[in-house]
């Protein structure tokens, strides 16, 4: 896997210097990603089209502002196909689904409407071409993630889960030199690849996917946030801790050089004690974050003497996803 090529790191001042000394470093991009965009659109227009109730397996993305403010508009979230009633609309999420709750969603007769982010539906191709030609497939992923259960259950009897570099130690293989290894799309880049060196160092003949799993909204909000990270005092990452892509901004933060870096969902759970004796704090967001949540953050560090905000950008986002084919005709302008 190759790192993103990032543009030369830019950093705009978007506010007048401050008496105090005290600034504020905003990573540019951050926040909503094509996939999640796509996904939260789905289900606003699926509403739209075929009115409440509208189920969703699991969440739509992973983020709570998100998920409570469609719980609102009457989406009704379920953990299994079973819990809907038949012939009603449910959306599958973001992350994926197995062929088996394809499976059970067919059985109860259900209108399915699959948000599954492309990039996601991308390594389930590859999933199942490697099964095809008799490969074993090591998925490196976080156990018990809905988007590592949906790719390994495309082809359950070829795909072995490492999670993490610790993990490779038990990993066991029929033939060393029928080996691809795949991932999760919304790792830490840097530990994947410590994950793959140390499967290489086992596995010699390990082959890797035909492109980067890992998606580029991931690969970018960790780039924009290593840049600014070596400069932070706090690096603020808004996101649930359910978002594995929003986890891996913080620990990222901490690894290019933040002093200190915590996860939040609103400007509301920041502790006053984090700013005592910092003068620049840094602020992302996971790629299933809303903007408005970035700019609560943003005001509440201004009310506290923070009024120097400067971009941090790295790299600039024009992907867009079309819709799920039942919804195309109502895209949103």
């Amino acid at each position: 896997m190759s790192a993103p090529v990032p543009l030369e790191v830019g950093i705009t001042r978007s506010a007048g210097p401050s008496a105090s000394g005290k600034r504020v470093l905003l990573a540019e991009p951050r926040g909503y990603c094509a996939g999640v965009d796509r996904a939260v659109e789905t289900v606003e227009k699926a509403l739209d089209k075929y009115g409440a109730p509208i189920y969703v397996r699991k969440e739509i993305v992973h983020n709570r502002h998100v998920v409570d403010t469609l719980a609102e508009r009457g989406v009704v979230f379920v953990d299994e196909t079973d819990e809907v009633p038949e012939g009603a609309v449910l959306v599958f999420s973001a992350h994926g689904v197995s062929p088996a709750v394809h499976e059970s969603a067919a059985a109860r007769q259900l209108r399915t409407i699959d948000a599954t982010c492309p990039l996601v539906t991308k390594v389930h191709q590859e999933a199942k071409r490697f099964a095809r030609d008799d490969f074993d497939i090591l998925l490196i992923g976080h156990e018990g993630h809905e988007e590592v259960e949906g790719t390994a259950g495309e082809a359950p009897d070829h795909v072995q889960l490492v999670d993490g570099p610790d993990a490779v130690d038990s990993v066991t293989v029929r033939d060393p030199e029928k080996v691809i290894w795949l991932s999760q799309t919304t790792l830490s880049v840097d530990e994947t690849m410590q994950t793959v060196q140390r499967l290489r160092e086992k596995f010699p003949q390990l082959q890797d996917p035909p492109s980067d799993d890992i998606c580029y909204a991931t690969q970018n909000r960790q780039v924009a946030v290593k840049a600014m990270a070596p400069e932070c005092d706090l690096v603020i990452v808004v996101g649930s801790r359910n978002s594995s892509n929003s986890v891996r901004l913080v620990e990222v933060a901490l690894g290019a050089g933040a002093r200190a870096a915590h996860l939040v969902d609103y400007a509301k759970e920041i502790d006053p004690a984090w700013l005592e004796g910092v003068e620049t704090v840094g602020i992302t967001s996971g790629a299933s974050v809303p903007e408005i949540l970035v700019q609560g953050v943003v005001q509440f560090l201004d009310e506290r003497g923070f009024h120097d905000v400067q971009s941090v950008t790295t790299a600039n986002e024009t992907l867009v996803f079309a819709l799920p084919r039942e919804l195309r005709a109502s895209r949103r302008s």
